[in-house]
């Protein structure tokens, strides 16, 4: 029987050993153009985007892609920031915003809803130290040292149950936008 020529599935393994390897030189080149209580969560995002895009195709140079992306994003930070500031001055036309309806607030209440029912989903312990980084706010060392974890393994957890509830809420009919990709599904009702 002969073999079929494949592609060998991306290592993941070998970018988390990659950005834990060069974590201490991303925060330096970070800190250069966030604030430094910004500097976890760029972190936290530039390891998401670089794993969710080793999944889509090889890295060559990973330590290169991380310093990249690390950049990339912390440069987007920066400049949504300072959209907000610019959008805050600028005076409220009620012809350029249209009005929260009642359909759209119920929306958001059912994808809040969804969304706590994906993190109840997590496991034990990447729930805590989920609920504690997004929910509450508080820093990977803070969680480390009240969990008895390292920060490492914080952030593994926060990454993982980012990826965990992304699919649950895609499996539900959630983008990543936040908007239904699909009608949800309504009794019996014919259309």
């Amino acid at each position: 029987m002969a073999e079929m020529a494949t592609d060998p599935p991306p290592d993941r393994d070998a970018l988390t050993r990659m950005f834990l390897a060069c974590r201490s030189r991303l925060a330096t080149a970070i800190r250069r153009i966030v604030k430094p209580h910004e500097v976890d969560d760029i972190l936290q995002e530039t390891f998401l985007r670089s794993f969710e895009a080793s999944g889509k195709t090889g890295i060559r140079h990973p330590r290169a892609f991380l310093m990249r992306t690390a950049t990339n994003v912390a440069l987007n930070h920066i400049r949504l920031a300072d959209n907000a500031r610019v959008d805050s001055l600028e005076p409220d036309d009620d012809h350029h915003r249209a009005p929260d309806s009642t359909e759209d607030a119920a929306e958001s209440a059912e994808r809040f809803r969804a969304f706590c029912r994906a993190v109840r989903q997590l496991p034990t312990q990447c729930r805590q130290v989920f609920i504690q980084k997004m929910v509450y706010g508080l820093g990977q060392r803070e969680i480390a040292e009240r969990l008895g974890i390292s920060e490492s393994t914080v952030e593994k957890h926060v990454a993982k149950g980012l990826l965990l509830c992304r699919d649950t809420l895609e499996a539900a009919g959630w983008s990543t936008t936040g908007r239904r990709k699909r009608a949800p599904r309504q009794g019996n009702e014919q259309r």
